[in-house]
């Protein structure tokens, strides 16, 4: 069977995985007129910056400041965590140190969590997930301890096939637990991995048909991880000893599409996706637990910003956000754009593999 038929076969046979709560066209927000969004603020040090108010706040919106109609400094309001442990895309080698550093964190502070929290573990024939929420880490630790985590067929090495493979159940499983997370309230998914492969680069080509498919998935994503309000994590549990230019690979394609005509397979990135729903990308440390308890550390406190956003003069229009606090050396994390009149027509698409030339 030639290459080209092969790479046909192949997306016929990927399954639709729609989320579940999306239409085919979906508001920007829950109220039209008003869009509201989630912004962390964080030191040199890395901790959370509080006390800020209204005025130490400036929101841009297409690089056009917006006023903000309403703001709220929040404290007390609990974040449900998932943190998912990818046994697809990290090396074997390396599982068995991710889940010890795991376990050591579900374990630290005699076992009390800050925030409710559930585990996930993604393997070759799907996802594991504990169900419900709790605050008990030795409990968690206990349900960790019973997951089995055998080896795998897809691995790093096996070439453009398995790579292509290797996303299909990621982005798939991603969608899925999305899907499955409450409708109300903040929500937090700490992946650790080093990443989905991104399958962009010279000899990587999609064709119409395929961008199309690809700009659907990045505008439903994009839309529902906003909508229900979940931002999104990536540890890199490798560290040190990750090849650099692979780890960075992804700052690459930061820049969200605007239409079909500039997708690439590297936009629906786990990395991406994270810095684009204001979550944190944390690289180069070997200590996967302090790393865990810097992303839970995030979902404390924060403020939320309230403006109106544009109407969009046509689907799917990309409005770049941008939103800087009058703080000296602060870091600011929050929702890097929206799609005004987000259309997707038949919810979000399969992974669309292209055929490499």
């Amino acid at each position: 069977m030639c290459l080209k038929r092969r790479i046909g076969s192949l997306l016929l046979a990927l399954p639709i995985v729609p989320l579940a709560s999306m239409s085919a066209q979906a508001p920007a927000s829950s109220n039209a007129e008003h869009m509201t969004i989630h912004v962390s603020v964080t030191g040199r040090n890395g901790s959370a910056v509080e006390g800020l108010t209204k005025d130490d706040f400036a929101l841009f919106d297409n690089k056009h400041p917006e006023p903000i109609t309403d703001f709220q400094a929040l404290s007390t309001t609990p974040t449900r965590i998932v943190i998912v442990l990818d046994a697809v895309n990290l090396p074997y080698s390396q599982v068995s140190f991710a889940r010890q550093q795991l376990q050591q964190f579900l374990s630290s502070n005699s076992g009390h969590l800050p925030q409710p929290t559930t585990l996930a573990v993604l393997q070759d024939r799907g996802m594991q997930i504990q169900p419900g929420f709790t605050t008990d880490g030795n409990a968690l630790r206990t349900s960790l301890d019973q997951f089995s985590i055998g080896l795998r067929d897809l691995t790093r090495s096996a070439g453009f096939y398995g790579a292509s493979e290797r996303l299909e159940i990621s982005l798939t499983n991603f969608k899925m637990l999305v899907s499955r997370l409450p409708e109300d309230g903040r929500k937090r998914i700490i992946w650790i991995s080093p990443g989905w492969p991104l399958l962009s680069g010279p000899g990587v080509e999609l064709n119409p048909n395929q961008r199309t498919r690809a700009f659907n998935d990045v505008v439903a994503i994009t839309t529902e991880l906003y909508r229900t309000d979940t931002i999104v994590d990536a540890i890199n549990p490798i560290g040190t000893v990750e090849d650099v230019g692979r780890t960075n690979f992804y700052q690459t394609f930061l820049h969200a599409p605007r239409s079909a005509r500039d997708i690439e397979l590297g936009d629906l990135g786990l990395q991406v996706f994270a810095e684009q729903s204001g979550g944190l990308v944390l690289n180069g440390s070997n200590d996967i637990s302090g790393l865990i308890q810097r992303a839970v550390a995030q979902s404390s406190g924060g403020y939320e910003l309230t403006f109106t956003p544009s109407p969009g003069e046509s689907g799917n229009e990309y409005h770049e956000l941008q939103v800087k606090v009058q703080r000296p050396g602060v870091a600011v994390h929050t929702t890097a754009g929206y799609y005004a009149r987000p259309v997707f027509p038949g919810g979000p698409l399969p992974v669309p593999v292209p055929a490499p030339r």
